[in-house]
């Protein structure tokens, strides 16, 4: 089967609607309802036919009982489908998976049992119903099945599948505990707990995959997490494509999706961005976000080449919202009219940057926050967008050599396999940057990569110290010692490695016993006697965990530092401009129309509150100089979608323009 080709302009119809609520349905029209979608420039809504509450939304020949209590019209779903084919709008189905509050009240043994043999996460008492089932129980995996089959059975068609809830969560229920036994796993190793979770979730998604082709060969199928990440690679086959779930409001923040799409766009399926319609998150009625951030947040998903979806949540009555509507639609309208410049557009990247979600041990894996919420990568992924680099995340099984500079941020432990990876790299001409723990052995005894040009030491012996650049990597910072507030790592430099950057140490660690002032002790003016930076032929290395630093409070410094070392491993960058640090750049090639497209973003969230970021004015920026490496001769370059020209040079295999404004977003074509 063909890669599957999303829709540019979805929307994701949540209908968790609680079977207290009267009415539900009453006000449902079906050509009103996909007439609405067709005005605000919908063409594909996921809709509802399982809910975390447990109950259906369509007429159930199998399962009458789980209909809604107070569902007046028992073929909702159905009628949403064939209103919205009318109109070339499709219709993915959703259903709940590890959600189910009528599941998880009926069938007490179908819940997963947390370490201490209670029930997961909703307490008794307690309003919610994330109680988590278990697809290992038998009866449950069978319930499972028998809800597709009827489902397939029950409405018009099925254009998709999208499982909701699909995380390795590990019980200690008996017939987990016999099976890990079996396996060989030890029940009271929380590392081999969720090691068998993860296999339970996987091949559980596997075998649903492969159930649900008996019905459709070509229905695309979504499995839902929360996070797309490494741990899905095993299971690529179980997907048509990805589906990249991240409200900023709702507790992935502004960094999440465009951490995730750079590494998800290169696992080789379509993907789609999902936010929300929500000023906070989910279920949150009656609140709009602010038009700035839903143009930013969709206009971002474009330039960095995936689709559209925003979240909304279909009012217990089914009455489309229409200011909800309004909303959406105009950003959905200027989305359409760049659609030409994004059909097939792959990244053109400079860095690849290896993950730390691959190496970094997480026993708590299935819990999406912990997985999403890699201080390394976050800090890699806010430095390399704010000084304007083309780049991707990738993992340890993608081909390196894509890439003329590797970044491995913090703490990448290198055993024998990626080792010999690297070291091949290398030796063809690929340049690397290191920080920290990067670079060590899994054991940490050691450097198992020669190239870096250090042996270890040890952990540094005083923290805060105080890193002094060379002329190098000191370029754009005061002549001064700058404080390191994390603690970093002592190495020797190889013979013949070049030390880029010296170590001063304070006068004493801060204790009980000896401390100085409010915060840490200042600088004793010695030299530690081990470098801070060190550069070997193509590869250069930090000594501290400068990216999860960066993360953390945005030391200009840090970032400086990492912009300097790149300077000297990528001395002609792909994109160049004179914006702000604002400035989101980001360049794609169509192939098959011959051009390269360059997005120019520049939105800048707020911590308005005191709970998320949010974008309230679209703040303009104005004579944008923009150099780009293109290996092709240039034609013409051209403001899109209007195509009005834009003088250009082309010289030593630059080209070069200035772009008068960018007003939230400007789109670029360089015709070859």
């Amino acid at each position: 089967m063909p890669p599957l080709s999303l829709r540019y302009r979805q929307i994701h119809l949540d209908f968790h609607t609680s079977p207290d609520i009267p009415g539900v349905g009453a006000a449902f029209d079906p050509e009103a309802f996909a007439a609405t979608l067709e005005r605000a420039r919908v063409n594909s809504v996921t809709a509802f036919a399982r809910c975390h509450h447990g109950h259906l939304y369509y007429n159930s020949p199998t399962h009458p009982e789980r209909i809604h209590p107070q569902l007046v019209n028992k073929d909702l779903l159905a009628q949403q489908i064939e209103a919205c084919h009318k109109r070339d709008i499709r219709v993915p189905i959703y259903t709940t998976v590890q959600w189910d509050d009528y599941t998880a009240k009926a069938h007490r043994d179908w819940i997963c049992l947390d370490a201490q043999g209670r029930e997961y996460d909703t307490a008794p008492l307690s309003p919610g119903f994330y109680r988590n089932l278990d697809v290992f129980h038998p009866g449950y995996r069978q319930f499972l099945k028998d809800h597709v089959k009827d489902l397939f059975a029950s409405v018009p068609a099925v254009d998709g599948l999208f499982f909701d809830i699909v995380s390795p969560r590990p019980s200690l229920a008996p017939h987990w505990l016999a099976a890990m036994d079996e396996a060989g796993l030890n029940p009271e190793d929380e590392a081999d707990r969720q090691r068998f979770a993860t296999t339970v979730i996987n091949e559980w998604k596997l075998e649903m995959t492969a159930f649900v082709r008996q019905f459709s060969a070509d229905c695309s199928i979504f499995y839902n997490a929360g996070h797309v990440g490494p741990r899905h690679r095993p299971t690529r086959d179980a997907y048509t494509h990805y589906e990249l779930e991240s409200l900023p409001s709702g507790g992935w923040g502004y960094l999440h999706f465009p951490q995730t799409q750079r590494y998800a766009r290169n696992l080789g399926l379509d993907t789609l961005g999902m936010t929300g319609k929500f000023h906070t998150s989910w279920g949150d009625f009656s609140s709009y976000k602010n038009e700035a951030a839903l143009q930013f947040e969709c206009f971002q998903m474009i330039a960095l080449g995936a689709k559209c979806s925003v979240g909304d949540q279909l009012p217990p009555q089914g009455a489309l919202d229409a200011a909800t509507y309004d909303l959406i639609g105009s950003v959905y309208a200027e989305v359409e009219k760049k659609e030409p410049w994004c059909e097939g557009a792959r990244p053109v990247a400079d860095i690849g940057v290896l993950t730390p979600e691959e190496f970094v041990g997480r026993p708590n894996a299935f819990n999406a926050q912990g997985e999403r919420d890699q201080s390394a990568a976050m800090g890699a992924v806010r430095i390399l967008t704010e000084l304007g680099h083309q780049f991707d995340l990738i993992d340890s099984e993608m081909d390196f050599a894509a890439y003329p500079v590797l970044i491995l941020p913090d703490a990448i432990p290198v055993d024998d396999a990626l080792a010999a990876k690297l070291d091949a790299y290398v030796k063809g001409g690929g340049a690397l940057l290191a920080t920290h723990r990067s670079g060590l052995s899994p054991e940490a005894d050691r450097f198992a990569l020669d190239a870096l040009g250090v042996s270890l030491v040890g952990p540094a012996p005083f923290s805060p110290d105080f890193i002094v650049p060379g002329d190098a990597l000191g370029k754009g910072m005061r002549p001064a010692p700058h404080v390191m507030y994390l603690k970093g790592l002592q190495v020797e430099a190889a013979p013949g490695a070049e030390v880029l950057a010296e170590v001063q140490v304070p006068y004493f660690n801060r204790t009980w016993r000896h401390f100085c002032s409010h915060a840490h002790t200042p600088s004793s003016g010695e030299t530690a006697g081990y470098p801070g930076a060190v550069r070997n032929g193509n590869c250069v290395w930090f000594m501290h965990p400068v990216f999860e630093q960066y993360q953390r409070n945005a030391p200009l410094w840090c970032k400086r530092l990492v912009g300097n070392a790149l300077d000297l491993l990528l001395p002609e960058p792909r994109v160049t401009t004179n914006g702000p640090s604002t400035l989101i750049t980001s360049l794609n090639r169509q192939a098959e129309a011959s051009r390269y497209v360059l997005h120019l973003l520049h939105y800048v969230p707020e911590r308005r509150g005191q709970a998320f970021d949010t974008i309230e004015e679209v703040l303009p920026v104005y004579h944008i100089e923009v150099s780009v490496r293109v290996d092709e001769p240039v034609t013409a370059v051209t403001l899109e979608p209007g195509g009005e020209a834009l003088p250009f040079e082309q010289s030593e295999g630059r080209v070069t323009f200035t772009v008068p404004q960018v007003n939230g977003h400007a789109l670029i074509a360089l015709a070859c």
